[in-house]
């Protein structure tokens, strides 16, 4: 009887806990695939840096993550990271509606709610953890079914009482999200919009309700506060720019095509429509299938009526690439990185594309390019997993190994990263900047220090 008493008190804990980070932190972002694209993250940029300046934040210092998902959904986690979910984009009608959600992501960071969230969380499993308590005594006092019954309530009542404490938090985010619309001269139209498109969501049961208004509960009072305080900036009736709008196209088509499979994607775009967006979803779903001379048909069009946008060159590489013509893939792919400079996600592709025609003096090219893109994204594993290839190709085994080890490290493969630094650092020139990069590594990742046992377990 005992041993089962403490079974269940093992699990009702083992609930808590698991509760009360995910009402602390919001879903792990490292449990889905993020996704990286240039034109994507300069689109969400554009539409996020001037909200973040309002903010009175700096937009280099607030990171954008894009997370393949489906469901609708956006939080922020770790300080200063907003995340947004494939499926928010794909669901929202107008650009003033993703606007709103990010305004309101960006008061929460702006208010500092990550950390009064946590407070909250901690303050809301009290009266779970008392049910938790009587649910045992419940057990062990001959009611199995009464303490059980107990025990599956503690999470109900943490769930409502951690409500009680963010609901002030949501009205909050969602004033200073006027006001920073309101700052920049747009509407906030969109965001009463995108509430009362979803209202109906508070009739669900939580297993069927998004995880957007799972951490955001919709009420009408609620909703009624932001018409009340949009309406008194005058500029309700504002609408959405066109650019605003022709990008929000292009981001749809784009994430539909490369997430959907293709009879969706036809049916959203059928060959009958010849607008930008249709031919591009439409390149970049027969690129997935690998019908490349559909891809390519549909992408030469884009090219022969924009010649200037770097992202119909940047795609017409991949396309190319992923096809096994790396020779090819590299004219369009360097067209790109004329037209668009300095982008570190292009002079990746344009350097992977180098490496693999491996012609004279593209291994060299390939290097300089890798270089000049981790200057803007040091932290880009697959940037440095690609130097590493460069490098091996030019006989520079021991800066291969110190790249393998940069790859690991910013993945969080530490093993890997002590293994390829130890290995580095003993063939590298002592003295030298790589030389004590690969110390640092090593030694960050050494599980044998004790200083590091936390960073090993958290894991």
């Amino acid at each position: 009887m005992m041993d089962n008493v403490k079974s269940l008190a093992r699990t009702a804990i083992l609930c808590f806990v698991l509760l009360f980070v995910s009402l602390g932190t919001g879903p792990r972002a490292d449990a889905q695939s993020i996704i990286r694209d240039a034109e994507i993250e300069a689109i969400l940029r554009d539409y996020t840096n001037p909200l973040i300046e309002a903010a009175g934040l700096i937009a280099n210092d607030v990171k954008i993550y894009l997370i393949s998902d489906p469901s609708l959904n956006a939080f922020v986690a770790n300080g200063q990271r907003i995340h947004l979910f494939t499926g928010l984009i794909i669901a929202t009608e107008t650009p003033g509606q993703l606007k709103g959600v990010i305004a309101h992501e960006t008061a929460h960071i702006a208010a500092g709610h990550g950390v009064l969230r946590a407070r909250d969380a901690r303050i809301a499993s009290r009266p779970g953890l008392v049910s938790i308590g009587l649910g045992i005594l419940a057990i062990a006092a001959g009611a199995p079914d009464a303490g059980a019954a107990l025990i599956a309530s503690s999470q109900q009542f943490n769930m409502l009482n951690f409500f009680t404490h963010t609901r002030v938090q949501e009205a909050t985010a969602d004033q200073m999200a006027v006001d920073f619309l309101s700052a920049i001269g747009e509407s906030s139209i969109g965001l009463i919009e995108f509430f009362e498109k979803f209202r109906y969501q508070q009739v669900l049961s939580e297993a069927r309700r998004y995880p957007y208004f799972r951490s955001h509960p919709l009420a009408s009072d609620r909703i009624r506060s932001l018409r009340q305080r949009a309406e008194e900036t005058g500029l309700l009736d504002v609408p959405d720019s066109a650019a605003d709008i022709r990008q929000l196209e292009i981001m749809q088509a784009k994430l539909i095509g490369f997430l959907e499979p293709p009879a969706r994607v036809y049916q959203k775009y059928p060959r009958s429509d010849l607008s930008e967006t249709a031919r591009y979803a439409r390149a970049i779903s027969a690129m997935q299938s690998t019908d490349i001379t559909a891809a390519l048909l549909e992408i030469e069009s884009l090219i022969a009526d924009f010649p200037d946008n770097p992202y119909y060159h940047e795609l017409k590489g991949q396309i190319l690439f992923e096809s096994g013509r790396a020779d090819e893939s590299v004219a369009p792919l360097e067209e790109a990185n004329r037209l668009l400079p300095n982008q570190p996600l292009l002079l990746i592709s344009y350097a992977r594309s180098l490496i693999a025609r491996n012609q004279p003096m593209d291994t060299i090219r390939g290097e300089q390019a890798l270089r000049d893109a981790l200057i803007f994204e040091n932290d880009n594993a697959f940037g440095w997993s690609q130097l590493a290839i460069a490098l091996e190709q030019q006989g520079l085994r021991a800066e291969a190994q110190l790249a393998t080890a940069e790859a690991g490290f910013h993945v969080g493969d530490y093993a890997r990263a002590h293994i390829f630094a130890s290995r580095a650092l003993s063939d590298l020139p002592t003295n030298t900047t790589d030389a004590r990069r690969a110390a640092d590594i090593r030694n960050a990742t050494d599980p044998a220090l004790p200083e590091n046992e936390q960073f090993w377990r958290r894991r």
